[in-house]
């Protein structure tokens, strides 16, 4: 077949500027609810720190009461039978998504953060994201494959609105669909909406953080490797995170199961075991823990057990069926985890807690690109080469696990193992290659024989 050489640059160029538009349009419209929503959460979030135990007693059960009757009366029963998770959306819906509950997830989140539930503020964002993309998708009347790139579009956008990081927002948003595989073709609308969000959302008023990391100007080969060492510590952080989540989600799956639960009930029991959890846990990992994370970046010394404390109380929180973001929870128990074992590595706490931080996002949303792209944004050109062996070493510890059961599995991280390509993660159960196992085999018949033929045995 020819091919359509004088044509396909006016194509070309004519999809760009069909990008343009219709990313630029979605990232101001996802920048500017964002911004609304981020402007509440800021208003009412992380007022709970220092409050007396009676109180967050009384506020985490009834916070979980109203989210479970919140998600239960105006989303579950009114978002029909389209899903509302954005891979879901792309990968499976052809780019639709209910409209109609658009503003009951963020609401949920308010109020789980707002009465000291652990999570994160980027679910929200990303779900604004996905929604106002579906709908102008729908509304312009665009085809199943424009839909689903403007879906991941306005998930990029609410990514790069919350965290003030607009390329890594953009990538995020498009490889998070697919474990070992980026949709080329997503990546310049992806980019346009991101940029975009995040400048309307400046233009909002969104503070954005700035964090001054300082790595050695040079490359230098042993600090390299140790910060490699730190995100195997950091994957192995993320394993945990990854694994308490799904755990507490199957109890209380269970328990809905075995003893026909009303489904409102599961979160304000996560609110009374969450209210009897702090008696031992630091209450500054309730709600988004920003301050620790500070903290950390800034130098200050971790304890060895933070991570866990935070992945603990934030497994409870959304396990039970509160709502709420998931990738800035990923954010404080990396940046604590690295900040506590760099100093056994002779590391700067705040290079540890840098490289920590972008490492466990990595591993526990299967995206090492968005994730050294992000600590590149955020740290600086500096910590490109010790940012990246951490995210790539973190990726590949976690194996085959994900906070997004939804995702699809592209291709097996190890050429020793054998996976479904196109199978949820959540439901993939991977195995040994038939070639390692019989590597092994041959291995362990050597050894038999060598066993039986060594001089001396009878």
């Amino acid at each position: 077949m020819r091919r359509l050489s004088p044509l396909e640059p006016l194509v070309m160029l004519g999809t760009v500027v069909q990008w343009l538009v219709l990313a630029m349009a979605t990232g101001a419209l996802v920048g500017t609810g964002c911004s609304v929503f981020l402007g509440a959460l800021y208003a009412t979030e992380g007022r709970l720190y220092d409050a007396p135990w009676w109180l967050l007693a009384l506020l985490l059960p009834l916070g979980g009461l109203a989210n479970g009757l919140l998600l239960h009366y105006a989303w579950e029963k009114r978002r029909g039978s389209l899903n509302d998770e954005p891979i879901v959306a792309v990968n499976e819906q052809d780019g639709r998504m209910p409209f109609t509950t658009l503003w009951v997830k963020p609401a949920a989140a308010l109020i789980t953060l707002g009465c000291g539930g652990s999570a994160g503020k980027e679910g929200p964002c990303s779900h604004i994201g996905a929604s106002v993309a579906a709908g102008v998708g729908q509304a312009l009347r665009l085809n199943a494959e424009l839909r689903k790139r403007l879906v991941a579009c306005g998930v990029s956008a609410g990514f790069a609105s919350v965290f003030g990081t607009p390329i890594a927002g953009a990538i995020y948003g498009v490889e998070m669909l697919a474990v070992g595989r980026i949709r080329h073709d997503f990546l310049f609308p992806g980019i346009v909406a991101g940029v975009t969000a995040y400048v309307v959302s400046r233009w909002w008023g969104v503070p954005y953080p700035e964090f001054h990391i300082s790595f050695d100007a040079t490359f230098t080969l042993l600090l390299f490797l140790k910060t490699v060492v730190v995100g195997i510590a950091c994957g192995l952080a993320a394993l945990t995170f990854v694994e308490l989540h799904r755990q507490v989600r199957a109890a209380f799956a269970w328990l809905h199961e075995r003893t026909g639960l009303w489904p409102p009930l599961a979160p304000l029991m996560g609110g009374m075991l969450l209210a009897v959890l702090v008696i031992a846990v630091p209450t500054d990992y309730l709600g988004l823990s920003l301050p620790v994370m500070d903290r950390a970046l800034a130098g200050e010394s971790m304890p060895a057990l933070g991570f866990l404390w935070k992945a603990l109380l934030v497994a409870l929180t959304l396990g039970s069926g509160f709502y709420g973001g998931i990738v800035t929870p990923q954010f404080v128990i990396g940046a604590v985890a690295g900040g506590a074992c760099a100093p056994l590595l002779g590391l700067a706490p705040a290079q540890g807690a840098a490289v920590g931080l972008v490492a466990v996002v990595a591993a526990a949303s299967n995206t090492p690109v968005a994730a050294l792209i992000m600590g590149v944004e955020l740290f600086g050109a500096g910590s490109i080469w010790y940012v990246a062996g951490a995210c790539a070493a973190a990726y590949l510890v976690i194996g085959h696990r994900s906070v997004y059961p939804a995702q699809h599995l592209a291709y097996a991280k190890s050429a020793w193992l054998v996976a479904t390509p196109g199978a949820l993660v959540g439901e993939e159960r991977v195995q040994l290659s038939y070639g390692l196992l019989r590597w092994w085999s041959d291995r362990l018949r050597q050894l038999r024989r060598w066993h039986q033929e060594r001089p001396g045995r009878r």
